[in-house]
């Protein structure tokens, strides 16, 4: 064997070849092959059911493997579990959080490997080494605070905070910008390069295109289990890497097609689906004035933490406000309950897809049918054959992959639950669409479906909420706009003539441009 180190440096520190992953009824992976070289960010890229979590999930013994084998540093590689694969050297970070919020940071960052001493945990120095590593990714907590207290995207920074301090010589990050903005995606981007300096190979996977570009040295393309092409990511344009994930060229909307077109004037002259006044939560939202029209995509922008979310938590009465007042389809009175938000024509999309949307267990007919059976009642079931109508519309409808309504929906891939959850909802027939967060972690054909999608809900009559971390688009999609800062509403402009630097304008001086 050549010791020359230029050679050695080379050589792959994982290597996949001939991957097969097969559940009832579906191949998930087909003969896959894949390599990761030191010192490197190699981004896998596929729609939604492409394969790439079921890829990392057989790296990482989470699914056992059907056919191929496995090689870390040449040898050969069995795991059973992640945490076989975390003391091999490898360690990864889940699209879904998936931690303890009733622990601290600092405990859940080092949880299994907590410092010690006579047996007994040293919580100051494990405190001590939690603030030192946040520090070095530029997170200003407390560690010592409870998790389950900070939002999701600071939840995600903590799992990877968790996986970059175990020294590992692979690491993996499954859509790990899905929950932050830009400050937060950039903060990531300086660990990942550091890390890449000092050696260790990164796989990485995400939906966002220009992120992809802006980090990765290379590329891996799945297609519906099957390996398509890699390529060093200075050989491949962006539409030629969506052609290859999609297996053709992909549709993009005109600005007509995309929205109503109305005049300001226009809209205001529809029916009001939806008016708040004064309607807010101490310590979470200043109170707001929204109305919202019947057939109207209202977006709101903002970073995160500014009280996106919380405005439409009580839209659905998920949380209770403690001012104001509010009218859904002309009914005025409290939203003491999801429940009494259903009864009105309320749906609630969450952006806790895991946490507050789908019930993984259960099958893609239970799901879907679950919002309409709680809105008739548990004593007037929905008939059998009815569910299975329901079902079949659906799937056919939003392209939920695989079309097989019995299998549960643990185990589709996030951009499959996220349409799971779209159809749950849209089966009961709302008045007003609350979409927070719904492409998030998802492909670009998915992505442009559910656009599609929103878009012809509207122009059926439809009101619809619509909340995005992605300002081009909140701006690609609303007729109006609301401004958040600091969780305060700063502005609600017609969607003319916007863009995203007067938003942005906006977002910063907290006053219309």
């Amino acid at each position: 064997m050549d010791d020359d180190p230029a050679v050695l440096a080379r050589q792959p520190v994982l290597t996949m070849r001939g991957i097969h992953k097969i559940f009832p009824g579906v191949k998930a992976l087909d003969g896959v092959d894949f390599r990761l070289f030191p010192g490197e960010v190699h981004a896998l890229m596929g729609e939604n059911g492409a394969g790439k979590s079921t890829l990392i999930k057989v790296l990482t013994g989470v699914y056992p493997i059907d056919g191929g084998e496995v090689r870390l540093d040449g040898a050969q590689l069995r795991v059973s579990g992640p945490g076989e694969a975390q003391d091999a050297g490898i360690s990864t970070v889940y699209q879904e959080v998936n931690l303890c919020p009733n622990l601290s940071v600092a405990e859940n960052i080092f949880i299994g490997r907590e410092p010690r001493q006579f047996g007994r945990i040293k919580f100051a120095e494990m405190r001590q080494r939690a603030g030192e590593l946040l520090r070095r990714m530029e997170i200003d907590i407390d560690p010592g605070s409870m998790l389950g207290s900070h939002s999701i995207a600071i939840q995600q920074m903590v799992a990877i905070a968790r996986a970059i301090n175990i020294s590992a010589r692979v690491l993996v990050l499954d859509e790990p910008t899905s929950s932050l903005d830009a400050g937060e995606v950039e903060q990531l981007f300086r660990v990942i390069r550091s890390l890449r300096a000092d050696g260790v190979a990164i796989l990485f996977v995400s939906h966002f295109l220009d992120q992809v570009f802006e980090v990765a040295d290379r590329i891996t393309v799945l297609r519906n289990g099957k390996l398509v092409s890699e390529h060093p990511i200075a050989e491949i344009s962006k539409v030629q890497l969506v052609n290859l994930m999609i297996g053709h060229e992909l549709k993009v909307l005109t600005e007509l097609e995309q929205r109503s077109n109305l005049s300001p004037e226009e809209a205001a002259a529809r029916p009001v689906v939806a008016a708040a006044q004064g309607l807010g939560r101490k310590g979470a939202i200043a109170p707001v004035d929204i109305v919202v029209h019947e057939g109207e995509v209202f977006g709101l922008a903002g970073l995160l933490g500014s009280g996106r979310t919380e405005v439409v938590r009580l839209f659905f009465g998920a949380d209770h406000a403690d001012s104001g007042t509010i009218e859904i389809g002309g009914v005025a009175g409290a939203l003491r309950s999801p429940a009494t938000a259903i009864s009105r024509g309320v749906a609630f999309c969450s952006e806790d897809r895991k946490g507050e949307g789908v019930m993984a267990e259960l099958s893609v007919r239970e799901n879907i049918v679950m919002a309409m059976q709680a809105a008739r009642g548990w004593a007037r079931p929905i008939s059998r054959r009815k569910q299975d109508e329901l079902a079949a519309h659906y799937i056919e409808a939003l392209d939920i992959r695989p079309a097989n309504p019995e299998m549960p929906v643990g185990n589709l891939s996030g951009g499959n639950q996220q349409k799971v959850l779209l159809a749950r909802w849209l089966a009961t027939e709302p008045k007003l669409l609350i979409l927070d967060e719904p492409t998030r972690g998802i492909d670009v054909g998915a992505k442009a479906q559910i656009q599609e999608l929103v878009v012809r809900l509207a122009r059926d009559g439809m009101a619809v909420f619509f909340v995005s971390a992605e300002l081009e688009e909140v701006l690609r999609l609303s007729d109006t706009i609301g401004v958040l800062r600091d969780r305060t509403l700063v502005a609600s402009l017609p969607n003319v003539d916007l863009t995203q630097e007067s938003i942005m304008s906006m977002i910063a001086s907290g006053a219309e441009s």
